[in-house]
């Protein structure tokens, strides 16, 4: 047995970059910070703080949410899996990437809508797809929010629902 599971609380490095591919189907690209506290460590050695930054990755009905809500600042709960891969850039170089494929995100922070293209349908499969040119026609969208109870929703924070 095995298990790919990554859990995250972070601030958004900038905002998220909405690819359109074929049949409705669209994801978002963004970066994650999650920042260690300094601390004393053994002997009273003090540990300074350290950020690292994470490649997230979300498809789906999700990307909705976050083409609506997330922005460079916003604070998200992300679970989701690590996925790393490796492509040719354009200098014939072998790039290696490591990302976070979110199977769920929370807003932590305040939900502000900011001035997007209109969101795409939810699409259950998170497929890989030629990218085309325009965006999807809009569709009429379905309910995006419900609260819940769950350990981490200690905040009132905000979890889409999509069925």
């Amino acid at each position: 047995m095995s298990v790919n599971k990554v859990i995250l609380i972070g601030n958004v490095g900038k905002d998220p970059d909405i690819r359109y591919f074929e049949a409705n189907r669209a994801a978002a690209n963004f970066t994650l910070a999650t920042t260690e506290r300094a601390h004393k460590g053994a002997n009273d050695q003090i540990i300074p703080e350290r950020t690292e930054w994470h490649n997230i990755v979300v498809r789906g009905g999700l990307v909705q949410v976050v083409e609506k809500y997330v922005h460079k600042g916003s604070k998200l709960y992300i679970e989701g899996k690590i996925r790393s891969r490796t492509y040719v850039d354009r200098e014939n170089q072998n790039r290696f990437v490591t990302e976070i494929l979110v199977d769920e995100l929370e807003l932590l922070s305040r939900r502000e809508p900011r001035d997007t293209a209109p969101p795409t349908t939810p699409s259950a499969t998170s497929e890989s797809h030629s990218q085309t040119t325009t965006p999807p026609t809009p569709q009429p969208s379905p309910p995006t929010s419900t609260h819940h109870s769950s350990p981490h929703n200690r905040h009132n924070s905000w979890t889409p629902s999509i069925t």
